[in-house]
């Protein structure tokens, strides 16, 4: 399953055909992609100068430019400096697919990424040594002690400085020619288009819900690409979300929750995750502005350090962009779904949410109902609710037969982050008698078992 962190950084989709193509098929939509993309990348030369006002999508389709639209690689606010053809990249040139074109694409680049920390520390000098040619850095935040060991773009010595300009001269130790634009700010939706003008790919690195619905949401406007992450724990996932292409964040979590949920902060994160999250972004960005591969569109990538293991979980636009998908099994955060509607005159059965007394006093009575772990092994190691059942977010899709949809059951977990969603998920399923425990486990700690360990 998702570690812990997997879950929308302030993102229903339907399990389609989309989301399970053969490899044959999946290959060639892929491959048109890629055709398609270069015909809206190459030079205008044989057809003559391109008319101002006229743009060319990445799906090939000319036309007059939308205001709230963005061709990749037009509009250069400046020049690259960048020599794709710098012996510093003969590796690249050699690899397959890549070659001296793909350099150039990425000397011709510019990429914003939001966050300079755990996430940003490794997408930063990443896309830096590979020969990328403007790279755009918005964070507010300064350096404190405690990022050190996950945020390695930054030293002991930038303690106090602005993360912006601690990880532009990172960047620019590993490459001088490298064009940094440094963004002080909170990335918002107040900002979000400004900041986006004239950038090609936009890659979301911070710990915000707000700022990750909100660089969805501009990226969408603006046809360009977002390749988001998050690190939480012991665990991350990393996406691509692309609305030109049929598929963005909203589709994963079309709902933006309340609160950040989870956050290394409340629950702690390896630093090591932060580097695989940040390395996967890293070559998400490559792929998409090259052109070559597969990116992660209508995928999620998923990493459990404790036992090594990755895999992808996919998911597919619904159409009415309803609820979440029984099969994505994808942790998020709070849900920011209402109370289910009830016929007129009705009364609901059972709550829908239960705080901490309120499951402790119907634990006592006569007919409790019964609980569902979705946490991972090593947290009900920790703690857990005497008599649970456990089946771990990730998994809950594919062992919903294990489970009685008539009889009473109150999902919990850490925080209540993903039982909300597991919530949503049984109510879809036919679990008319499902309730969540708000606040989660810590919450019964902090008001029930004060006894119980906390993490």
């Amino acid at each position: 399953m998702p570690s812990p962190g997997l879950r929308p950084r302030r993102s229903s989709c339907r399990r389609g055909s989309s989301a399970r193509r053969s490899g044959r098929a999946r290959d060639a939509r892929w491959g048109s992609w890629q055709q398609r993309r270069a015909r809206a990348l190459r030079p205008r030369t044989s057809s003559g100068p391109q008319r101002a006002g006229e743009w060319a999508s990445a799906s090939g389709v000319s036309g007059r430019r939308p205001d709230a639209c963005y061709s990749p690689c037009q509009n250069r606010r400046m020049a690259p400096s960048v020599d794709p053809s710098s012996r510093r990249f003969a590796r690249q040139h050699v690899l397959a697919g890549f070659g001296l074109a793909g350099q150039r694409s990425l000397a011709d680049a510019h990429v914003l990424v939001i966050g300079a920390g755990g996430l940003g520390s490794a997408v930063i000098p990443a896309l830096a040594a590979v020969g990328l040619g403007t790279l755009s850095l918005v964070d507010p935040d300064t350096v404190d002690e405690t990022n050190l060991p996950r945020q390695t773009s930054h030293g002991v010595a930038d303690v106090g400085r602005l993360k912006v300009d601690s990880a532009a001269d990172a960047a620019a130790r590993l490459a001088p020619e490298l064009q940094v634009i440094r963004h002080p700010v909170l990335f918002s939706t107040e900002n979000a288009t400004a900041l986006l003008d004239g950038v090609d790919l936009v890659i979301d690195g911070s710990d915000s819900i707000d700022a990750r619905y909100a660089a969805n949401d501009a990226a969408a406007a603006l046809g360009i690409p977002l390749v988001w992450g998050s690190a939480v724990g012991y665990g991350a996932q990393v996406g691509v979300a692309w609305d030109a292409h049929g598929i963005d964040y909203r589709d994963l979590f079309p709902e933006q929750p309340s609160d950040d949920g989870d956050s290394c902060e409340l629950t702690g994160v390896l630093p090591m995750v932060c580097g695989v999250a940040g390395a996967l972004m890293a070559a998400e960005a490559v792929k998409l502005l090259t052109g070559i591969g597969e990116p992660l569109l209508g995928r999620v990538a998923v990493y459990d350090a404790l036992t090594g293991r990755t895999r992808e979980v996919p998911y597919a636009r619904d159409p009415a962009r309803g609820a979440m998908d029984v099969a994505v099994g994808v942790d998020s955060a709070a849900s920011g779904a209402s109370e289910p509607d009830s016929e007129p005159g009705s009364k609901p059965s059972r709550p829908r949410t239960y705080s901490a007394p309120e499951l402790a006093v119907a634990l006592d009575g006569a007919n409790p109902p019964a609980l569902l772990d979705v946490r991972e092994d090593w947290e009900a190691a920790i703690a857990e609710l005497p008599g649970s059942t456990r089946i771990p977010f990730g998994e809950l899709g594919a062992r919903i037969g294990e489970l009685d949809p008539s009889a009473p059951v109150v999902v919990y977990c850490h925080l209540g982050v993903r039982s909300a969603h597991a919530l949503v998920f049984l109510e879809q399923s036919g679990f008319s008698q499902a309730s969540h425990l708000a606040g989660g486990i810590e919450g019964w700690a902090a008001s029930v078992d004060p006894g119980m360990k906390r993490y």
